[in-house]
């Protein structure tokens, strides 16, 4: 049979939010290990909200990399005016353009999907 123990509920309510307390400071120690190793990057605020307006993903994440469409062709191996046309929604980019888009900006594929 299972032991148990009965304990008042102000206890048991203080034990919870210490558990979820730990769990954030878990989370947050992973984050900043995350960012120490290079496995993840803190993007500025005024990226995130052109994101979150939803200006195309492509053109805010060459912006972040400082690069202009010519630089980014070259880096990708996509022709400039390829990258124009997703840019401005009249191409979507097949996968393995938007691959090679990704990789030269060292973003995943799933960044890029709008």
């Amino acid at each position: 049979m299972n032991e148990m123990v009965t304990i008042p509920r102000e206890e048991y309510d203080r034990l919870q939010a210490a558990a979820e307390d730990l769990a954030d400071l878990q989370s947050y120690d992973r984050a900043k290990a995350a960012l120490a190793a290079g496995e993840e990057e803190l993007v500025p605020l005024d990226f995130v909200n052109r994101l979150l307006n939803g200006e195309n993903t492509l053109r805010v994440y060459r912006d972040l990399r400082g690069l202009t469409q010519a630089a980014l062709a070259e880096k990708s191996g996509v022709s400039r005016v390829t990258v124009a046309e997703i840019e401005t929604g009249r191409k979507q980019g097949s996968v393995t353009t938007l691959r090679a888009l990704a990789s030269a900006l060292d973003v995943t594929l799933d960044d890029l999907a709008d």
